[in-house]
């Protein structure tokens, strides 16, 4: 992820480092904005600072596309290895006590906290800053903020550490800033408050400095104009992930960018505002819109068909759904494609996705925007790219389930008799060389999708039987090998908890007894 463009989001930033440097302000600092007010790269811009400064103790980035960074439970494990590796005092603490206690990861929040960081910060004696970007990611089952909750306790017997969160101003994290312990230790910035005319002055001059390389780099003269960045500023709302959609249409390897320019500037307007949030009245043509344009622009009607849209939303469903992104190969076998057409539909979708054609990085959502877009009806209305993940979990748990039945056998790795993992020098090679990523996901994930399915299930309790008929505990032992055992001991409980409650099935009707 980049950071702000130099001269932009001046305020806020002028206002974080302040906060960040006079530990006599309030230990917490709340960076609060709607989808696409740009949180994620002011924090990477501020982490940026305090390391320069100095006063970086530790980062951590949720995301909801990676399953371990929406993962409560290793927020407070990642920054105590972070503030470790900086500061030996406070690893003179953290190592003897994880050597006394291993299972400290596996405990409570609060458990983590005070063991983890509270004791060794306040042993290590240090002055830090802690950033945790994108909060709302993490999933959460509390009606308060489970992070937050613990924090509010325990946040006073740390005077010399400064927390910097962000996070969307959803329900749970609101009310977790509002708790009587924290209300008071917490400075608030609302991003989507921000004077009209500065958020619009930073847009346009991020749209003018990267469109000016566009137009250099596909050499183009002249281009584009004031009248066509005024209205891209105008259309963007006071969004910056619309200005940061638009310039990757428009930087198309194939087609000139004068001509998407003109696609984005003739779309219609609309009094539509981004999700189901007005975020600044006046705004013309959101993300939404854009979003239309850009999925019609790149797959027209009249040139593909019912076959080939179902194809477009297996593989759109495949980058959204997943529970870790995948490269294209890993999705094509996934979803059962030639990886040529995947290869295709992704090229096209290349402004909307992390994606290098190419590349074996994996593909995922450039902004999770386009995920909550794509995924409500109410907003993609055009049912050729519409996500129902409903059905699209269906399809990707019986795939799963398919790819195991057919791939999986006993010793899947030839490994020897009674040796235990540890004992295999090249156990890395052997994964790498007898299974695939995608029957790695599909070993890892399939429960996930399992469990997110509703309505008719019997073509997939099919291939659940055949699986726990047949390749139980050759699953078992592939899942071993991949360091996954905890995770498929805690998806078998949620397969049960499926079976009884959304197929009305007993479990002996799996198998007999």
């Amino acid at each position: 992820r980049k950071g702000c463009l130099r001269g932009t989001r001046e305020t806020v930033l002028n206002e974080i480092e302040s906060w960040a440097r006079d530990f006599d302000k309030p230990p917490v600092f709340w960076l609060n904005g709607l989808a696409g007010t740009g949180k994620s790269t002011i924090a990477k811009t501020v982490s940026e600072q305090v390391f320069a400064n100095g006063l970086l103790g530790a980062s951590f980035f949720c995301s909801r596309d990676f399953e371990d960074r929406s993962d409560l439970h290793l927020i407070f494990p990642t920054l105590a290895f972070q503030l470790a590796h900086k500061y030996p005092a406070f690893r003179s603490v953290l190592v003897p006590l994880l050597r006394s206690n291993p299972d400290i990861v596996y405990e409570s929040l609060m458990n983590q906290m005070e063991e983890m960081i509270v004791k060794p910060l306040k042993s290590a004696d240090v002055w830090t800053v802690v950033v945790i970007d994108a909060l709302d990611e993490c999933k959460d089952e509390e009606p308060q903020s489970a992070i937050l909750s613990v924090l509010g306790r325990l946040v006073e017997r740390m005077p010399k550490v400064k927390f910097l969160i962000t996070g969307r101003p959803e329900p749970r994290i609101k009310d977790g800033f509002r708790l009587p312990l924290l209300v008071d230790s917490t400075d608030v910035f609302v991003l989507h408050d921000v004077q009209r005319s500065l958020i619009n002055s930073d847009i346009r001059l991020f749209l003018r400095h990267e469109l000016s390389e566009v137009a250099r780099r596909r050499r183009v003269e002249g281009w584009p104009g004031d009248e066509d960045i005024d209205v891209l500023c105008d259309r963007a709302g006071g969004l910056f992930v619309y200005a940061v959609a638009t310039v990757r249409f428009l930087d198309s390897r194939i087609h000139p960018p004068e001509r998407r320019l003109e696609v984005i500037v003739n779309l219609p307007e609309s009094t539509a505002h981004e999700g189901r949030t007005r975020f600044n009245p006046g705004s013309k043509t959101t993300l939404d819109v854009l979003y239309t344009s850009i999925l019609k622009t790149a797959f027209s009607e009249d040139e593909e068909g019912p076959e080939v849209d179902s194809k477009i939303r297996s593989t759109i469903g495949a980058v959204v759904l997943v529970v870790n992104p995948l490269p294209p190969p890993a999705i094509a076998e996934l979803i059962d494609l030639d990886s040529r057409e995947v290869t295709r539909i992704l090229t096209l979708l290349q402004s909307l996705l992390a994606f290098d054609e190419g590349s074996s990085q994996p593909v995922k959502p450039f902004h999770k925007s386009f995920p909550d877009f794509v995924t409500d009806s109410s907003r993609c209305t055009d049912a050729r790219f519409l996500i129902s993940p409903k059905i699209l979990h269906l399809e990707l748990a019986i795939n799963c389930l398919r790819m195991m039945n057919d791939g999986l056998e006993p010793n899947l790795l030839s490994l020897p008799d009674y040796a235990l993992n540890s004992e295999v020098k090249d156990l890395k090679t052997r994964i790498n060389d007898r299974i695939s990523d995608a029957l790695r996901y599909a070993c890892r994930s399939w429960y996930s999708h399992l469990t997110k399915t509703e309505g008719d299930s019997t073509c997939v309790v099919s291939y659940l039987r055949i699986f726990l008929d047949e390749k139980f505990l050759a699953w078992l032992e592939v899942v071993s090998v991949l360091g996954a055992v905890s995770g498929a001991v805690a998806g078998l409980d949620q397969v049960i908890g499926w079976l009884q409650e959304v197929c009305f099935c007993p479990l002996t009707a799996l198998d007999g007894t």
